[in-house]
């Protein structure tokens, strides 16, 4: 896997480490810089925004699960070992795109802090915030670039169902007060997102131990990943659900 797939090598973002680094390094001084701009200035609204652009990241969550389910489906993908399909295929192209949709969807969420940022929500914006949001970019870069589609394809497809919801949530959040009594389920979404951490770590690791043909050293970066997110996710849940209530 030292080589990149001819396939996905030459599309936008993946040819080159240097695009999405750019991506990265700006998205560092925004973070940095952002606050120091907006202090002097008045929160902006975004509500009309705001909603727009969670109902469409909702959607394209919808889309690329389906289109991980279904082509997973067609193609007898295996949820124990399942090496990526190389080929030229329509079913190998397919599950090619898609992981390059959901790695372009970690760009788009970029915009999630930026919105914090000018809304003057810089409580948000936490170390777990900025850390989970940086390193999808580079994980989803190389999977991309190098095994579109084997193993990798049950994260994205776990992913994706996560974030229908979690958009979701978005979404009602960001029409204002009075749909907040429709939100109670916030700590369910969390407890959500640690059974997928847990799937994914479950997955990653029992390939470790199985003679499966994925690179296992994607397979060891994915296990170690997840361990970081759930300590920080755990530690989210303590402070605001348990700390917080007392």
């Amino acid at each position: 896997f030292v080589f990149s797939d001819p396939r996905t090598d030459p599309w936008p973002l993946v040819y080159s480490p240097l695009p999405v680094t750019l991506v990265f390094a700006s998205y560092l001084l925004v973070v940095a810089l952002g606050p120091f701009f907006m202090q002097q200035r008045r929160p902006l609204e975004l509500r009309g925004l705001l909603v727009a652009y969670n109902l469409a990241m909702m959607a394209l969550s919808s889309y690329m699960f389906y289109e991980f389910l279904v082509t997973s489906v067609l193609g007898n993908y295996s949820y124990l070992c399942q090496p990526v399909d190389y080929s030229w295929s329509e079913l190998g192209m397919r599950m090619a795109r898609v992981c390059w949709w959901f790695f372009f969807s970690k760009v788009i969420e970029l915009l999630d802090t930026v919105f914090f940022i000018l809304r003057k929500k810089q409580e948000q914006v936490t170390f777990l915030h900025v850390y989970h949001h940086g390193t999808m970019l580079f994980n989803w870069w190389s999977g991309v670039k190098y095994v579109p589609g084997g193993q990798a394809f049950f994260i994205g497809m776990l992913n994706s169902f996560v974030h229908i919801f979690m958009y979701g949530y978005y979404a009602l959040a960001s029409l204002g007060p009075r749909m907040h009594c429709y939100l109670w389920w916030k700590r369910y979404l969390t407890i959500m997102q640690l059974c997928q951490f847990v799937a994914i770590a479950v997955h990653s690791s029992y390939n470790l131990f199985t003679e499966c043909p994925f690179p296992d050293g994607f397979n060891t970066a994915v296990f170690l990943y997840i361990l970081s997110l759930m300590a920080l996710f755990l530690h989210f849940y303590y402070r605001t659900y348990v700390r917080g209530k007392q």
